[in-house]
């Protein structure tokens, strides 16, 4: 699940954000309003949604962590990895099945991003088309 993870600065073709069924907040998370959460594409659900299945990961109580830590080329670099369990203080989000976690931090960092699933021949993985990135790297694994 972690073959690539490319960072762009406004909204890829094609790609849309738009509110999903079943698409709530829960364990005090806010839902996300025009700019202000976290959306996910249908792709990026279907894959996350294999990947749990694939690691045994109950949708019920674990979900996928996106995260910001600092380093890299530009500053700063994305994480994402699965999380048996929210944490006290995390926004949590749901997509159909899927539920994704964000520390208070990371937040301020991905309001108004969206998580996309790109699948082509020359590759494949998540993209984090985020309006909040002023630059990123060439390796496309950092942000500023």
């Amino acid at each position: 699940m972690s073959n690539f993870v490319s960072i762009e600065s406004k909204p890829a073709e094609g790609t849309s954000a738009k509110p999903q069924s079943g698409r709530t907040p829960a364990a005090g998370g806010v839902g996300p309003a025009a700019g202000s959460g976290i959306a996910v594409t249908d792709r990026a659900v279907k894959k996350i949604r294999a990947a749990m299945a694939k690691e045994g990961i109950s949708p019920e109580e674990g979900g996928l962590r996106l995260g910001v830590l600092g380093g890299g080329c530009s500053g700063l670099s994305y994480s994402i990895k699965f999380d048996a369990r929210p944490r006290e203080r995390d926004r949590v989000y749901e997509f159909d099945d899927v539920r994704i976690f964000v520390d208070p931090k990371s937040f301020l960092y991905l309001h108004g991003m969206t998580l996309d699933y790109e699948e082509t021949l020359m590759r494949q993985g998540f993209n984090f088309i985020n309006p909040n990135s002023s630059r990123s790297c060439g390796c496309g694994s950092s942000f500023s």
